[in-house]
């Protein structure tokens, strides 16, 4: 049997990148309700009252049904980037949770990020058989919010005590490496921001992001035990990652 051609790599890398940002929905919501679990044990609120919550993740998992089973997905990636925004914006306005500064850069970059890859997804972008024009527009606002993750990376890896020793003490190289991984994020976030040379800057991401996830984000000692950064907030924050590097592999194989 013949070995699968480029064009056939670069399909299924792009199937397999919508199959992760599609099914993101769910890991955020069960990450989501495994979180307020645990702080139900110490007596601690959840970031959105009660009732909204509900509805917030019953529409964030209807968004992630209808994405998944390939029904009207530009209109429900829409949806689901709204539906994220709305969420994170009233979380924040609600003040319900203190988290610290360093940690609020975290949670909304990756947020944001998100966002950024549903609209990326709602642009026709990772589709198989694309029987509409691409929107660029909404390709262009999420590589933007892409951008602006990138640059929060750079921000915490030059001000942020926590993921700077995260990284000094984890990766080979130490200060040299960490100022290295500085450069490269903020070319790749000017990529990005410019629209230019998106699908190199894409193609680079998604080696590194999964190579962050592993050594970075996964060492939930660290976290969760050194920065007391609640287990499955981290376990969310780790999704999140993921679904950024779903929304990297369709750039970089159909930006």
């Amino acid at each position: 049997m013949a070995a699968p051609g480029r064009r056939e790599v670069l399909r299924f890398l792009s199937q397999f990148g919508a199959f992760i940002l599609t099914r993101f929905g769910f890991w955020n919501c069960f990450s989501m309700l495994m979180l307020f679990a645990e702080r139900a044990d110490v007596k601690r609120k959840p970031d959105i009252q009660v009732p909204y919550l509900y509805v917030d993740m019953g529409v964030a998992v209807l968004c992630a049904s209808f994405m998944s089973f390939g029904v009207k997905r530009r209109w429900f990636a829409l949806a689901a980037a709204i539906q994220l925004a709305v969420s994170t914006y009233v979380s924040y306005v609600g003040g319900l949770v203190h988290y610290g500064d360093w940690l609020k850069v975290r949670m909304y970059s990756r947020t944001m990020a998100i966002i950024g890859g549903f609209l990326v997804l709602a642009s026709g972008a990772g589709e198989v058989y694309r029987q509409k024009p691409r929107t660029r527009s909404l390709q262009s606002t999420g590589q933007v919010f892409l951008g602006i993750y990138l640059i929060c990376m750079v921000y915490s890896l030059q001000h942020s005590q926590e993921d700077r020793l995260a990284y000094l003490e984890h990766i080979a190289g130490g200060e040299v490496t960490v100022q290295l991984l500085v450069v490269v994020f903020g070319v790749l976030a000017l990529a990005f921001l410019s629209g230019c040379y998106v699908r190199i800057a894409a193609q680079i991401l998604s080696i590194l992001l999964p190579l962050v996830v592993l050594f970075i984000d996964g060492n939930l000692g660290y976290w969760h035990r050194n920065r007391h950064v609640e287990f499955w907030n981290q376990m969310k924050l780790i999704g999140q990652n993921v679904g950024i590097f779903g929304t990297a592999l369709i750039l970089a194989t159909d930006g």
